[in-house]
């Protein structure tokens, strides 16, 4: 009896492990042979689009039907490819850490085309963060031609970027697939995410996913911070360069158990001297001390589910204006005009991940957001206080239903309190009685559906609505749409068309306009509530030649915005006037966007990236008709070289940009005497030295010198309706060199 039992217990055994699922081991290995394994570890599933984390062991299992790619990835490590055919119960993926690497493995790209996203994604890495010094996020896109940035005003230092044509308001920033950035904390918001910080940025064009909401008009931009199961114990970068300009960054990962892990930032820096380099009486950049924190922390069960949730802390001090002005003195004993701006803000959020299945093929997902942010803005004898509370939440239900179908739906709450006032100092201390009021309390929730097929590597569609109402602006109804589909392994062909809606500020949106004499006025009625459709296509081929064939291609996109409704900021209909109004009736604002972007690796370790990008953006002003949109440059060029020594000894990068005329305003045409920016140069280059642990760079930017004078028009008189600052066409500093050191303790 005893045998026949041993006999059935081994038949039941063999039938379990014949049903059993594939399992992986995710290991680094050094030069000296030594493996060990990469807890929590990225696997990519590409047939299925899927993601899957590795356990405290760097292990993970999932069922396979057919054949399968597995992708397996971790920050500062090489990846590794397993093809995985029926049968085969068990791999193991090798990753070699940065420093280990070999002569024939080729130094980490700037940025690459998603081959697998139906979205037109362009990704920067880790190593495109640290081509530049990238201070800060909006200094991270100096290598490419799809997001243009540039200066809100000459004054302020606040940075804007563009995406197809268009303000970076109408594009929605995402930190790990979470709204933020908005309202309030979008003028500065760029400058307060140190690049450092970050492992990763995606910036997709068109509206993407509704899952996130209906605010994408242009694109998203994702940005992947360092994560707390990084093996980094200790990160440290310090940086300085000619203008003043010095900070430092310093992250801790540190792993407490196999299922804890946390990982905590901090930055400190800013511009501690004024320079005048144009000789116009005013500070070109502005002097600030930027104070930013953050803790972040990761749960993570065997189970599979996931608890995520962080904090984040900011305080910015700025002074711009006139070199004269005096920030301990009060604005009404000064003649000199000045600008204090001071940003505070706290943010936190929960993210929980809850397997509803032993596969993973169904799960649920919670996100909840809170953001507080509260600006006071002196700027001469003009007043904003604004404050800020706005939160988010998010249900979605995830789905795989066979190798082909997954689908996601869920629902979304959102809250949104602003309390903005904007008043003028009459005399000594005392502000005008009625200032002009720009609060508002929004709250709306949402359904949304989304369905993704996937054939094999041949098509994949992505559809999906988000149906929102809110208590301002009734029911709001989104539909989006993207196709990807191969021809062969060497041609893919996307299109995509989407809606979107956002709700406009007039101050925070057009922060330029309080650095002028004008007076502000407003249309009765005004609808703060912009839709826009977007409809645009890529295709791409890769190319069968260079070192790295994989990353040679040629891109060619093309994208059309247009409007429903938008806000304009009209500042040509009268002379000292800023108009706010609607676009009329009839009228008609889009931009049409072309770019082609070239990659390839002609031999090991010598990258090119070259890409130009041409714009044609049109709005209908008042008193004007249908006019070329003022300050939007007609395109942009870049050319990036990199080379690295054998081992990445030393890295070198070059990068030239060619920047596009803008069509000036009326009166700061009269003023110049053109009516075109002119087109103008900036090159850029930066040597890094690589040690054992830690990087030393030195670089400059704009080494052309060249730059724009007489920025600020009327700037000998500033207290009357000539001055005007917000007319930026061009760099405002010269010559920059800088200098940095990046040191990493690696487990």
């Amino acid at each position: 009896m005893k045998n026949i039992l041993s006999l059935i217990l081994l038949l039941l055994t063999c039938n379990v492990l014949q049903a059993g699922p594939f399992v992986g081991h995710v290991y680094s290995q050094t030069s000296s042979g030594r493996r060990e394994p990469l807890p929590f570890a990225q696997v990519y599933h590409i047939e299925q689009a899927k993601l899957i984390e590795t356990d405290a062991d760097g292990v993970f299992s999932l069922f396979l039907t057919g054949e399968a790619t597995l992708v397996a990835t971790y920050v500062g490590y090489t990846r590794d490819t397993v093809r995985v055919h029926e049968g085969i119960e068990s791999a193991d993926f090798i990753l070699f850490g940065e420093n280990e690497l070999d002569e024939s493995v080729v130094v980490a790209r700037q940025a690459t085309l998603s081959r697998l996203k139906p979205v037109r994604t362009e990704v920067i890495t880790s190593a495109g963060l640290c081509k530049m010094a990238c201070c800060a996020l909006a200094e991270s896109f100096e290598n490419s031609a799809s997001v243009t940035t540039g200066y809100a005003d000459a004054v302020t230092g606040a940075r804007q970027i563009k995406l197809l044509g268009l303000s970076g308001v109408y594009t929605q920033m995402l930190d790990e697939n979470r709204p933020v950035l908005r309202g309030l904390a979008n003028p500065f918001g760029l400058s307060y995410i140190p690049g450092q910080w970050l492992e990763s940025i995606q910036i997709a064009k068109g509206p993407s996913s509704v899952v996130n909401g209906s605010e994408a008009i242009t694109g998203q931009i994702n940005m992947e911070h360092r994560k707390p199961t990084d093996e980094t114990p200790l990160f440290v970068n310090v940086f300085g360069s000619t203008d003043a300009m010095y900070e430092a960054n310093v992250a801790s990962a540190l792993q407490l158990s196999p299922k804890w892990s946390t990982i905590a930032l901090a930055h400190v820096g800013g511009t501690f001297h004024s320079t005048d380099m144009n000789h116009d009486g005013f500070r070109d950049a502005p002097e600030n001390l930027l104070l930013s924190f953050a803790n972040r922390w990761l749960y993570y069960h065997p189970s599979g589910f996931q608890l995520r949730f962080g904090v984040r802390y900011i305080n910015d001090d700025r002074l711009g204006g006139q070199m004269s002005f005096d920030k301990n003195t009060p604005v009404y004993e000064q003649e000199a005009w000045g600008s204090r701006i001071k940003n505070r803000g706290i943010n936190g959020y929960v993210k929980a991940g809850i397997p509803l299945n032993e596969e993973n093929t169904s799960n649920i997902a919670i996100i909840l957001d809170y953001d507080h942010h509260e600006m006071d803005n002196v700027s001469g004898r003009r007043y904003f206080d604004g404050k800020q509370d706005s939160w988010f939440a998010n249900l979605i239900w995830q789905a795989a239903v066979g190798e082909h179908h997954r689908f996601e739906a869920g629902l979304t709450g959102r809250g949104d309190v602003y309390d903005q006032r904007l008043s003028t100092l009459l005399y000594a201390n005392v502000q005008d009685e009625h200032p002009l009021d720009l609060g508002s309390r929004e709250t709306s929730v949402a359904a949304f559906g989304e369905y993704n097929l996937t054939l094999d590597d041949k098509l994949t569609f992505v559809g999906g609505v988000n149906l929102q109402y809110s208590n301002l602006y009734g029911w709001l109804f989104t539909p989006r749409s993207n196709l990807k589909y191969s021809f062969n392994d060497n041609i893919v062909v996307r299109l995509l068309a989407g809606r979107g809606f956002r709700q406009a500020n007039l101050i925070a949106d057009n922060l330029g306009v309080l650095s002028t004499g004008r007076t502000l006025t407003l249309d009765n009625g005004l609808n703060l509530l912009e839709d826009a459709w977007t409809f645009g296509g890529n295709l791409t081929f890769y190319l069968p030649f260079g070192a790295d064939e994989d990353n040679a291609y040629l891109s060619l996109d093309y994208f059309r915005n247009e409007f429903g409704n938008q806000l304009i900021a009209d500042q040509e209909l009268h002379e000292g006037f800023v108009h706010f109004y609607n676009l009329d009736n009839g009228g008609h604002s889009f931009t049409n966007t072309w770019q082609a972007d070239f990659s390839v690796e002609p031999f090991e370790r010598f990258t090119v990236l070259t890409t130009f990008r041409y714009t044609d953006a049109r709005v209908t002003l008042r008193g004007q008709g249908l006019v070329e949109r003022p300050m939007t440059s007609r395109f942009k060029g870049v050319l990036n070289l990199q080379y690295a020594l054998p081992m990445n000894k030393w890295v070198f990068d070059f990068t030239a940009q060619l920047n596009g005329p803008m069509r000036l305003p009326s009166f700061a045409a009269e003023a110049w005497g053109m009516e075109y920016s002119p087109i103008y140069p900036m090159l850029y280059l930066q040597v890094t030295k690589r040690f054992s642990g830690f990087d030393i760079y030195v670089g400059g930017e704009n080494l052309t010198n060249y730059m724009q004078h007489n920025a600020i028009l009327g700037a000998d008189n500033p207290y009357s309706d000539e001055f005007n600052a917000s007319c930026v066409w061009g760099p405002l500093m010269g010559i920059k060199v800088y200098a940095g050191l990046r040191y990493t303790l690696w487990k």
